[in-house]
């Protein structure tokens, strides 16, 4: 009995997922979600510590009954736009188009080895 060469059994899905483009577009993409996590996660840390030790400061009044702290709380939902505003633009500039090729390519392939 005689087995099909490794390279045959695979899907491609699992081509794609082995090929550079792919590898890639995943590099690509830590590159901008790990360092995005790590700053929101310490500013969102900035502030959880600064309401729990900083009581005197975050409690300070800026104007009528604004308070530091309602301002940094504000500021977290306005970071979070930000972030996903940078992200949808960073997508568009250096991930939609090899998703794209990767995703034409094995449509192709499935095509292919459907007929």
């Amino acid at each position: 009995m005689t087995t099909a060469p490794p390279h045959l059994d695979e899907s491609p899905y699992e081509r794609a997922q082995q090929s550079p483009e792919f590898a890639g577009l995943r590099r690509t993409l830590r590159r901008f979600v790990f360092p995005m996590t790590a700053a929101f996660f310490l500013w969102y840390a900035l502030y959880v510590l600064l309401s729990a030790y900083a009581r005197d400061f975050m409690g300070t009044v800026l104007f009528g009954n604004v308070n530091v702290a309602l301002v940094f709380g504000l500021l977290q939902f306005l970071s979070t736009f930000v972030i996903a505003w940078l992200y949808a633009r960073f997508a568009d500039r250096k991930l939609d188009a090899t998703a794209e090729a990767i995703k034409t390519q094995v449509e192709a392939e499935i095509e292919g080895g459907a007929k």
